[in-house]
Parts: C-alpha cells; sequence; structure tokens
C-alpha cells in the first residue's frame, strides 16, 4: 500500500512541477488521500457531464453537475450546475438527450472558469462518478488543452461497484441492468429525471450511499475497496 502511494504521489510531484500557475497547480497541491482511510472519513466529490458526444478528443462538455459528500453526508448547500459556452453546435442527437440547446450553451460560462471551479471543489476530495471513465477522460482532456498537464483523478465508479457485487453473487447481468437509475431501483431509491448534470450527480451520490449502506458497515470500509 505505501508503495503505492509513494509512487502515486511521486507523480503528483512531479506533475506539480510542470503545472503552470492556476487552478491545476492548485488541485495537484493538495495531498493524496490515504487510501486506508474509512470511506466515511473521506471527502467525496460525486460528478456528472452531459457532453456532446462520448469521445473527449473530439467532443466537448456541455454542463457540469457536482456536490460534496463530507462525513457521509450530501451537502445539497453545494450543489453546483454550470452550463458551458461554446461556439461548437450542438447535435440533434445530443440535444435530445441532454436537452440543451446551442441558445441555452450559449448564455453558459466558459470552459476554463468552469473547470477551474470544479478543481477547487475537487482538491482533496475524491471523485465519485457513475461510468467514471466518462467524467475522467473529458475533465483530463480538458486540463490538458487548457493547462497542458492531465493530472490523474482518483475515483469511485458506482457502476463498477454494481457490476462486482452482482459477479460475486453469480447474477445474470442483463442490458440496462448497471444504468443509474436501474440501480437506484435496486434500493428503492425515488426516480429522478435523466440527463441532467446535477440531477445526475445527486442521483450517483445517494446511490453511492446505498451501496455502502448494503455493505457491513459494523468494520472499517477502507478507501481501497472503492477506487477505480
Amino acid at each position: 500500500m505505501f508503495d503505492f502511494l509513494l509512487s502515486e504521489d511521486s507523480r503528483r510531484r512531479k506533475m506539480l512541477e510542470l503545472a503552470p500557475e492556476g487552478p491545476v497547480r492548485d488541485y495537484l497541491s493538495a495531498p493524496l488521500i490515504d487510501r486506508s482511510r474509512d470511506i466515511h472519513s473521506v471527502s467525496l466529490l460525486p460528478l456528472d457531464f452531459e457532453t456532446s458526444g462520448l469521445d473527449s478528443s473530439k467532443d466537448h462538455i456541455v454542463s457540469a453537475g457536482y456536490v460534496v459528500i463530507e462525513r457521509g453526508e450530501i451537502q445539497l448547500s453545494t450543489a453546483t450546475h454550470e452550463l458551458v459556452r461554446t461556439e461548437k453546435l450542438l447535435t440533434e442527437e445530443s440535444v435530445v438527450i441532454h436537452k440543451i440547446t446551442d441558445d441555452a450553451a450559449s448564455a453558459g460560462s466558459p470552459l476554463d472558469e468552469v473547470v477551474a471551479k470544479l478543481l477547487q471543489s475537487l482538491a482533496g476530495k475524491v471523485m465519485v462518478a457513475h461510468n467514471a471513465k466518462i467524467e475522467i477522460s473529458f475533465l483530463t482532456q480538458a486540463c490538458r488543452d487548457l493547462y497542458g498537464v492531465s493530472p490523474r483523478f482518483p475515483a469511485i465508479d458506482t457502476m463498477r461497484i454494481a457490476r462486482q457485487w452482482l459477479e460475486r453473487r453469480n447474477k445474470e447481468i442483463e442490458q440496462g441492468d448497471l444504468r443509474l437509475f436501474n440501480l437506484r431501483k435496486r434500493y428503492g431509491l425515488p426516480m429522478y429525471q435523466a440527463h441532467n448534470a446535477l440531477t445526475d450527480a445527486i442521483a450517483t451520490a445517494e446511490l453511492l450511499q446505498a451501496q455502502i449502506a448494503h455493505m457491513d458497515s459494523s468494520k472499517c470500509l477502507p478507501l481501497k475497496q472503492f477506487l477505480k
């Protein structure tokens, strides 16, 4: 475990040396969270992006939503929803999904402001996302484009947790079983309208809480058990 922390911290410090002054440098300045800490004591940031497509190398972030979890409680006062201003036209297919039109996007904030605010909120916390590879790839690409460096983002993936839970019990995973709102049904969580970044972030936060509650909470649940 300690070798892993040292190697991760070495990467962080090396990237910190290369990072320009500003948001990404401030993010990298925050120390890594000890992977042996109990998940209940770790500061988390459930995050969701709505995007123009699934390829971060050519598509872009349309909106971002996130909320803080502290000591196992969702802090709704921290809930943040940002539209991202873009000069690129949105495809009809993506607008049908996220309902954000070109006119709405044009009134959003510049990407650098949205990412700077997000990195400030994420510093010292662990990202939580459903199918986290999407959020990680788009945030990594945004940092590369804006700052010339692409930090590593420790993340908890609620989809991965669900998949592992089903596989350990030899349950067949059918199409759609791992979708966020289908998984929420399993835990008796309320239904929300999908494809709003903030709503999905809160929905992911609640799903993680339910997943943790169904584990053996009589003992320490180390962060490393959850990390992607």
